[in-house]
């Protein structure tokens, strides 16, 4: 960065940050409820709360944190009712199930949710305005969906059948109906597998496989990427070439991954709870979507599955893992 474009990046920040003193309550103490399938000490969620830092909310001085962190969808049911009660001034929700299931609790607390397709699933009336108590992240799934397909088929040209792994609880018919008319124009055959729950994935990938494809989309979704070992993992005893919802994906074994960073993303949505913090109404503030994508790719996991990616996909990758 060049001194002068660093000087005015550090003057927007000395004025954001004296507008948002400002706007904070001397003496009071700022409650979130973070309902996330994230653990606590998990990169994102720590990036989430040093963001809120630095943005003036501090653990243990001016926020208090009531820790909602799931692991699975089925502490839903007990989690949000404990959250509802303990009446935070912001309840920071990840995932369809999780945001559906407080969207029907509460219509008077903020609800700041990041879901695959905000306005698509009904949470929002536009991303300009919302509506109701609901804002948040929309991560233009469904378009990114159809991008890394793209890119999976570049990666693996000779893969005439290639499979899409859909969350049963997220993928819209019209969703996958659009990536299939893709494959056909691309002279491909998509063949479509469904998982509900972690135990469905390792049948649906086996399925996949045994069906003959060649290469797998693993389509955005918090349940898919709550179980993202497993599916790397089945997905290298196969040899099938894979690609994922998040860069960091592949960074952790996946043999690609391509989309806006997730860490990246619970930094953004910090930003969106402060300004929910100092007064901003859930429904005049827009919903925001990524700008920024990166594609990685794992060359040691292309080594370990015995495939050799493309040298021109190569080239153009963010970050190759070697």
């Amino acid at each position: 960065m060049r001194r002068r474009e660093f000087i005015s990046f550090a003057g927007g920040v000395a004025l954001a940050w004296s507008l948002g003193a400002r706007a904070q309550e001397p003496g009071r103490v700022y409650r979130i409820a973070i309902v996330v399938p994230v653990g606590r000490e998990e990169a994102p969620n720590v990036a989430f709360i040093d963001e809120l830092r630095r943005l003036g909310f501090v653990e243990g001085q001016n926020l208090l944190i009531v820790p909602g962190f799931l692991t699975t969808n089925e502490q839903v049911a007990e989690v949000v009712p404990a959250m509802i009660k303990a009446a935070p001034d912001v309840i920071v929700v990840g995932g369809d199930h999780i945001a559906r299931a407080f969207q029907k609790a509460t219509q008077s607390i903020p609800l700041l949710i990041m879901t695959e397709d905000v306005v698509a699933a009904g949470f929002a009336a536009s991303l300009a305005q919302p509506g109701g108590n609901i804002t948040g992240l929309s991560l233009m799934s469904p378009e990114l969906d159809g991008k890394r397909q793209d890119i999976l088929i570049e990666a693996v040209p000779a893969a005439h059948r290639i499979a899409a792994l859909a969350d049963s609880n997220v993928s819209t018919l019209q969703h996958l109906k659009g990536l299939e008319d893709s494959a056909r124009t691309h002279g491909r055959e998509l063949l479509v597998v469904r998982a509900a729950s972690a135990n469905d994935i390792a049948i649906a990938i086996n399925d996949a496989s045994t069906r003959g494809v060649g290469a797998l989309n693993v389509l955005g979704s918090p349940m898919l990427h709550l179980n993202r070992w497993s599916i790397i993992e089945r997905a290298r005893e196969l040899r099938l070439p894979a690609i994922y919802q998040w860069p960091e994906t592949a960074e952790e074994g996946g043999l690609l991954g391509y989309g806006p960073s997730f860490i990246g993303m619970f930094r953004q949505r910090a930003g969106m709870v402060a300004k929910l913090l100092r007064g901003a109404r859930p429904a005049d503030l827009p919903i925001e979507q990524p700008s920024t994508f990166k594609l990685v790719i794992n060359l040691k996991t292309a080594k370990a599955i015995n495939y050799a990616i493309p040298t021109g996909l190569a080239l153009r990758a963010d970050k190759v893992i070697e």
